[in-house]
């Protein structure tokens, strides 16, 4: 225990794979050659937008077996969630695998809360291989969330787009083939906080709060300066909420503008019909595209990696309540072997 929400790890824990799955629009985005697998067919050849994601899924952790090597036997737990109710993308994806499973609801961050919790399993002993895994799909959450697809209601600028796709990564004790590598050092742990923004197309807004914290406290728990990471990248604020964030960690006491970077900006680039991508899947795709690509290739040495959630449900919002967020940082590093 390194502060007040900070572990840093006595063991190496090992991201030795990943696999990425998209929509359509996601890969016409600045990241689409790297992607693993693109799904033309938003319905992914289901027949509901609920088995659609689940099938995304299903087709991750497919690849990510063909990828590794491994097979569902090798694998200790699987970590995963998304924004549907009860977890049904996750619960429907991956039962055929037979695999003990940690269901996670983290909102917009769960690949973070599933990377934290699957690498604190792996520094302890408990397994030598897990799974951490999170998906989400524009429409899916917004026929939760929002409106019907039919309706065609004006989106404001403010708001983000859900990204449909998913993430999945391998944990693992053990040294993987080749060299640079990419291993989880640490991991702070984010806390609930609530501005009392109620504005649910404004999801950056609701999320930057938690996300300052949480960088904060990460740099207070290290001891650590603005010069410790290269780049910090948060999850999914958009536009509008990465300013937010570099506003109020200023008015924290740390100037850090110019090494924020967020995935929801990244994905959809160049895209000025919204704020940035959202979801699950969000920085969950990004994360292996582009985060562990450029430490691989020696570009980064070390990243804070913070996906951020919005703790909302229908019920909360329809009830009045405020919207509050949460974000988990997780610390990239590249290693030589």
């Amino acid at each position: 225990m390194v502060g007040k929400q900070s572990l840093i790890f006595e063991n190496d824990v090992y991201i030795s794979c990943g696999s990425t799955v998209v929509g359509k629009k996601e890969a016409e985005g600045p990241l689409g050659d790297e992607f693993d697998l693109v799904a033309e067919d938003d319905m992914i050849g289901t027949n509901s937008w609920e088995e659609a994601e689940s099938r995304l899924q299903e087709l991750a952790v497919d690849k990510l077996f063909i990828k590794s090597g491994l097979s569902a036997d090798d694998i200790g737990y699987i970590y995963a969630g998304d924004l549907l109710g009860q977890l049904i993308a996750t619960s429907f994806g991956l039962v055929k695998y037979n695999i003990p499973l940690f269901g996670l609801y983290g909102a917009c961050s769960t690949i973070g809360e599933a990377l934290s919790l699957g690498s604190m399993c792996i520094n302890a002993g408990y397994a030598d291989h897990v799974i951490a895994a999170a998906s989400s799909h524009f429409a899916s959450a917004e026929k939760q969330f929002r409106y019907p697809l039919e309706y065609g209601n004006q989106r404001p600028y403010a708001s983000t787009w859900t990204v449909t796709g998913c993430g999945a990564y391998v944990l693992s004790s053990h040294l993987p083939q080749g060299s640079p590598c990419v291993v989880v050092k640490g991991i702070t742990t984010g806390n609930i906080v609530d501005y009392g923004i109620k504005d649910s197309m404004n999801m950056g807004a609701c999320m930057a709060p938690a996300a300052a914290d949480v960088i904060a406290q990460n740099l207070k728990d290290l001891e650590v300066n603005e010069d410790y990471y290269d780049h910090i990248f948060t999850g999914d604020l958009g536009s509008i909420g990465n300013q937010i964030l570099a506003d109020l960690l200023k008015e924290k006491g740390f100037d850090l503008k110019d090494k924020l970077y967020d995935c929801g900006m990244i994905i959809y680039e160049g895209n000025t019909k919204c704020a940035g991508g959202s979801g699950c899947g969000c920085s969950a795709v990004v994360l292996n595209t582009c985060i562990i690509k450029k430490l691989l290739s020696g570009e980064y040495k070390r990243v804070l990696f913070v996906p951020t959630g919005a703790l909302l449900s229908t019920v909360s919002f329809n009830e009045g309540k405020s919207v509050p967020g949460i974000a988990h940082g997780v610390i990239l590093e590249r290693k030589e072997l």
